[in-house]
């Protein structure tokens, strides 16, 4: 399924089905643009975000901002060296499936290679391993948050 920017000889064939793909994937993870590359070729897909309710005085955020902002660690977290840290932008999820128990919780000890929690992108889901043994001290994340790249989700000590 192709459609063509101008009848002339140097078309560009943008196919819709990716763009509504992207778009579905914008939904999902509340992100507000993406951009594909394929060679001399990139496909964006841009939203305006929606304004959220804020204090009287405050500007108002979009739902990422505002899920970033609330996210964002303390930097002692960012800068504690048992801090695990995510590989990638996606969803933190702390159990394998809705319902089911955690995979670790504050206190539990943790063996090299245990799984911590999954992080989701792109409908893939993605095991965050502890690096090493020890005990789970913190969980910086909640269940279906938002994380981005090199944010801290769990320290272990």
């Amino acid at each position: 399924m192709a459609a063509s920017k101008s009848a002339d000889s140097s078309q560009m064939r943008v196919e819709l089905e990716l763009v509504r793909q992207l778009a579905g994937l914008l939904d999902e993870t509340n992100l507000t643009e993406i951009e594909v590359h394929d060679g001399d070729r990139a496909i964006r897909v841009a939203r305006q975000g929606t304004p959220v309710a804020a204090v009287a005085a405050a500007p108002a955020a979009t739902p990422v901002a505002a899920a970033v902002a609330a996210a964002a660690p303390a930097p002692a977290a960012a800068d504690h060296p048992g801090a695990v840290k995510s590989p990638m932008v996606g969803t933190a999820y702390l159990a394998p499936e809705p319902g089911a128990a955690p995979y670790v919780a504050a206190g539990t000890m943790v063996k090299e290679g245990d799984t911590l929690l999954i992080v989701e992108a792109m409908k893939v889901m993605n095991p965050i391993i502890a690096p090493r043994a020890g005990q789970v001290k913190a969980i910086l994340v909640d269940n279906e948050q938002p994380v981005e790249y090199d944010q801290p989700l769990v320290i272990i000590e």
